[in-house]
């Protein structure tokens, strides 16, 4: 994905291009409720409207961070690769008119914004049941000033990762490795939830669960499918490929799953968010039969880095870090490896570029690295100056009603 340039020729508006990403920025708004659902039908009972609540909470104040001040960090004029500057605030300049795109840079900003808060909320599985609300908002808006926007930055908007020649169709460093490594790193802080690995913590709603998962699913063809920015070949190609890899993943996490006991249903649309995990930097790199070994890979790596979370007693509780994080490094050096110029401009190993693979392991490295010290030391400053966590006897009767005064009635 690249941002609108500074300058160029002044293009026609594509009327079919701008109503494309107005439908693809509305799918990727739905996936931040789908995290939602997804994350809550998964924690206890107790804690459901909490989780679900996180997630809007997400997408209300990044949408006005992104408007103030994230756009212009991340899309703004470039500033040494490492930030934008300070001239889109309140989206200054960011208008209607096509200017050197095919559509509205303000559809652009939406667009984009609507990564920053599903990223965000996918991070939220690393709090689950246990963080005050006031304290979540504070890292909120500190996480995606320091953390998101920067990446933002270095891989679509002019910034060092960009320069170097990373490819990146969708995510997979942005979103992915950003919001999966700082969800471990925020876990390792706030500390385990009161009784993990003493007693059961099941699902109290794995059809819920199964909602989200499909909602994201859903939300994920305007996620990858939109990040070509045309309604075009490549995004018929990312369509494709983005369905197939979930479908793979979905399979793979199944079929490893039934090895160590019951194919479990839950198990199931993990896999699919990890095949689509994995194939969000690929999407519009790659071919169709590359993306069924990108997702399936996905799945049994990704089951792999669960059971080792658990063998490590991690309480990163809902998985970003097995699926998002490592999905998205594994999706990110892959994609130099397969990406193929049959799809688009750019080769990978497989065809004598391995230069690409280079660069992109580069920075996927430095983007985790980044990510998780980044988080952990905000994490940290917030858990010193206001508290991270509830109180043990809160955190007892459930954050539904000791963070909203409210529960589900049966």
């Amino acid at each position: 994905m690249l941002g609108i340039a500074e300058a160029g020729a002044v293009m026609a508006l594509d009327t079919g291009t701008t109503a494309w990403m107005l439908v693809a920025t509305a799918l990727v708004i739905l996936m931040t409720p789908g995290v939602g659902l997804f994350y809550g039908g998964m924690v206890r009972k107790k804690n459901f409207i909490s989780m679900f609540a996180l997630s809007l909470v997400a997408l209300a104040f990044v949408s006005l961070q992104w408007v103030f001040v994230g756009y212009s960090l991340a899309f703004g004029p470039d500033i040494g690769g490492l930030i934008g500057d300070l001239s889109r605030i309140g989206l200054a300049g960011v208008g209607l008119d096509p200017g050197t795109g095919t559509y509205p840079p303000i559809l652009f900003a939406a667009y984009q914004l609507a990564f920053a808060a599903v990223t965000l909320a996918v991070i939220t599985s690393a709090v689950a049941e246990r963080i005050r609300l006031p304290a979540f908002i504070v890292v909120a808006l500190l996480w995606t000033t320091i953390v998101y926007d920067p990446i933002a930055h270095w891989v679509w908007g002019g910034g060092w990762a960009q320069q170097l020649g990373l490819i990146d169709f969708a995510g997979g460093t942005v979103v992915e490795i950003c919001s999966g490594f700082s969800a471990l790193a925020l876990a390792l802080v706030i500390g385990k939830r009161v009784g993990f690995g003493e007693y059961s913590m099941e699902p109290h709603n794995i059809p819920m669960a199964l909602l989200g998962g499909a909602l994201l699913w859903f939300g994920w063809f305007g996620f990858n499918a939109g990040s070509g920015l045309a309604a075009n070949g490549i995004a018929a190609n990312a369509f494709m490929t983005t369905n197939t890899a979930a479908a793979a993943g979905a399979v793979a996490w199944l079929l490893v799953s039934w090895l160590y006991g019951r194919p479990a249903s839950i198990g199931m649309i993990t896999g699919a968010v990890a095949g689509l995990v994995a194939i969000t930097p690929a999407a519009g790199f790659v071919s169709v039969p590359a993306s069924v070994m990108i997702g399936g890979v996905a799945g049994v790596l990704c089951y792999g880095a669960m059971v080792w979370r658990l063998r490590r007693t991690y309480d990163e509780s809902l998985d970003a870090f097995a699926v998002h994080g490592v999905g998205g490094l594994w999706g990110t050096v892959v994609t130099g490896i397969v990406a193929t110029t049959a799809v688009n401009l750019y080769p990978g190993l497989l065809e004598g570029n391995a230069h690409q693979l280079l660069v992109n392991t580069v920075c996927a490295l430095a983007i985790m690295v980044y990510a998780f010290v980044a988080t952990y030391l905000i994490a940290w400053l917030v858990d010193r100056l206001i508290g991270l966590r509830v109180t043990e006897e809160e955190e007892y009767v459930g954050l539904d009603i000791s963070q909203h005064g409210e529960r589900i009635p049966y």
